[in-house]
């Protein structure tokens, strides 16, 4: 059974999308919400949010809303189709995770090649033993646990590693070939300082990486070839091939 939410302002937009998660073939519960407010306020654990992110003005936006469920339970992530009229909020839903994004007024066709992908993928992720979604590190002897959405990438300096975040840095007694091993194949050492968050890369060459913040950052000619790998397994990943 999987859990889908629609947060719409629009009642007719809401009933179609009801009708189009109908018709395909999937037991699912489904919930209704005219607001981001609404959304929030009901605590109900969810598979899958359709999220549209040109709400009404009396409420957060939908780039708001899903940067407040990014920064909740780490362990209760849905999976985020953004539904939109405009086509320049596009490379804004991925910085908050965005499986993918669906362009008003929604295609019937389009609508059920994306929900038959965004379904495997929560059926995958339950076929797998749960994965982290989180980091926790110890600093002056305080425990701080940052979610992994918010770093942009991690870097070496003497015995310390840096945490470069989208809200500032923060910074640690570890190694950084630890974390490298703790976080998976999300993650890629790019140089020996340096081990990025493939989500946020935007661009790169044989010599330098460019993330979705501006930063630029060297690439080791001799990390260059497994980055290129990895990047190639991240992007597959996140198109469901």
């Amino acid at each position: 059974m999987i859990r889908i939410a629609i947060c719409d302002d629009e009642a007719n937009v809401r009933a179609y999308l009801t009708s189009l998660i109908r018709a395909q073939d999937c037991p699912c519960e489904i919930v209704e919400y005219a607001s981001a407010g609404d959304c929030l306020a009901d605590r109900r654990e969810i598979d899958l949010l359709f999220l549209d992110i040109d709400l009404s003005a009396a409420s957060p936006d939908g780039m708001a809303l899903a940067r407040q469920i990014r920064g909740g339970d780490p362990a209760a992530q849905p999976v985020i189709i953004f539904v939109t009229g405009y086509e320049r909020y596009v490379f804004d839903a991925f910085d908050v995770g965005a499986f993918q994004y669906l362009l008003k007024p929604v295609d019937e066709e389009k609508f059920a090649q994306v929900f038959a992908r965004a379904v495997r993928q929560i059926e995958a992720d339950r076929d797998q033993p749960k994965v982290s979604h989180a980091l926790t590190l110890q600093s002056a002897g305080v425990s701080r646990t940052v979610p992994l959405d918010s770093i942009y990438y991690i870097e070496s300096s003497d015995h310390k590693v840096i945490l470069h975040l989208k809200d500032g840095r923060f910074s640690c007694y570890a190694r950084i070939r630890d974390l490298e091993a703790e976080l998976g194949d999300r993650f890629c050492r790019i140089h020996k300082g340096y081990l990025v968050n493939l989500a946020y890369v935007e661009g790169y060459s044989k010599t330098e990486l460019t993330l979705t913040n501006g930063e630029k950052l060297l690439i080791s000619k001799y990390k260059y070839q497994d980055f290129v790998k990895a990047h190639l397994r991240f992007l597959k990943r996140g198109a469901g091939l």
